[in-house]
């Protein structure tokens, strides 16, 4: 799903073409060449945004197509790859790539592995590939999200409490199933919620001084549990079959090095929500807020006290739905195709990762240690996983 939403992306980015793709899932092939051709279709009944949105089809030659990423890296077609294949399969892709093509920028989506152990060897070995290697936590990229992070700094002062609630849909069917499990997820805090943390250790370590302290998670606290979803289902494991493990809710507490405090308020049975995600941040001068999907954008000043009493502050709201930019808005509300439109930016320009795969593994190291910490019933130091 995530490959063919980079490919719907890229072909409505200038200058960019889709010249390879590799697949052992002949459906994820049609599909995905079925779209190129301009036959986008999607069955899934989601109610997402973005379904039915038809590709006008890609210029030039269809791409080439390969059964492994072996063979597409042998090829010598690509510039840049996109790495969208089960989490648990990210890392020895990643492996693969700098093995073997040491100059082929990679963007390799969210998260960027799932244990601390392979992203810190990833951040290791990225240090020595000559191509941009990025890592797609795409959601730094919805426009209301982009306008919230601007504002902190100019809004809140010192920032003190950061909090992001997503009331969603439950987790959608895959090839093979392969997310209904753990083990090959890295859980629903490393799948789902890296997003949120990345959004979380963003903001809280570049408004710290304006330009970034590296401020850091130190403690991580959380409850937790798989109360409505999935439990129904069963797939083959054991003679009675054996049950996804996934959580669908969560409370999770994170304290910084420099004093702030995340908390991220996670249901995945609430489909019905207005806005899937709420973010407000909270600090000495003022309050921000954003919601997705309205695009909305609160931004409260406070003023003095007067003998001891509050007294009215200034409250002004902005519409961010929309950036101009977007020519695909997609599932994600144009987060995708901005996403590519900096990466491309950035191999053009030479630069770096704009999301860099240090950024990847703290996102996941929050969630890792929030599963641990539901596990255990305790809070988690970041240090217990080797960090810091």
């Amino acid at each position: 799903m995530m490959g063919r939403e980079h490919i719907r992306n890229l072909m409505s980015l200038e200058g960019a073409r889709v010249t390879a793709l590799a697949d052992p899932h002949a459906k994820s092939i049609e599909n995905a060449l079925a779209d190129l051709a301009g036959k986008y279709v999607f069955s899934g009944g989601t109610g997402l945004k973005g379904e039915g949105e038809a590709p006008a089809g890609q210029d030039g030659p269809p791409p080439e197509v390969f059964s492994t990423p072996e063979e597409l890296l042998a090829s010598g077609l690509c510039d840049a790859v996109v790495v969208a294949t089960p989490n648990f399969t990210h890392a020895a892709i990643l492996d693969l790539i700098f093995d073997s093509a040491p100059s082929v920028h990679i963007l390799v989506e969210k998260p960027l592995a799932t244990t601390v152990e392979d992203a810190r060897r990833i951040v290791d070995r990225s240090a020595a590939h000559h191509g941009i290697v990025w890592v797609g936590l795409e959601y730094r990229f919805i426009p209301p999200v982009a306008r919230f992070l601007t504002e902190i700094p100019e809004t809140v002062g010192s920032l003190k409490m950061l909090t992001i609630r997503e009331h969603r849909f439950p987790f959608l069917p895959k090839v093979g199933d392969w997310n209904r499990f753990s083990r090959n997820t890295g859980g629903t805090l490393v799948e789902k919620c890296c997003h949120f943390f990345d959004l979380m250790n963003l903001a809280v370590s570049a408004q710290a001084t304006g330009a970034g302290d590296g401020a850091r998670p130190v403690r991580v606290m959380a409850s937790g549990g798989q109360d409505v979803n999935h439990l129904d289902e069963r797939y083959p494991g054991n003679a009675a079959g054996e049950v996804p493990d996934i959580l669908d809710n969560a409370f999770v507490i994170t304290e910084y090095s420099n004093g702030v405090r995340s908390m991220l308020d996670l249901c995945m049975f609430a489909e019905t929500s207005v806005n899937e995600q709420e973010l407000c941040a909270v600090g000495s001068h003022g309050k921000v807020e954003a919601f997705v999907p309205s695009g909305m954008v609160r931004v409260a000043k406070r003023s003095p006290l007067r003998n001891g009493f509050p007294q009215p502050g200034t409250i002004e709201e902005f519409d961010a739905s929309h950036d101009p930019r977007v020519k695909h808005a997609g599932f994600h509300h144009g987060s995708s195709y901005l996403e590519h439109l900096a990466f491309a930016e950035a191999i053009r320009a030479g630069g770096g990762a704009a999301v860099k795969v240090e950024d990847g593994l703290w996102s996941i190291a929050v969630g890792l240690a929030a599963h641990k910490s539901i596990e255990l019933g305790r809070p988690v130091e970041l240090s217990e996983l080797g960090l810091i």
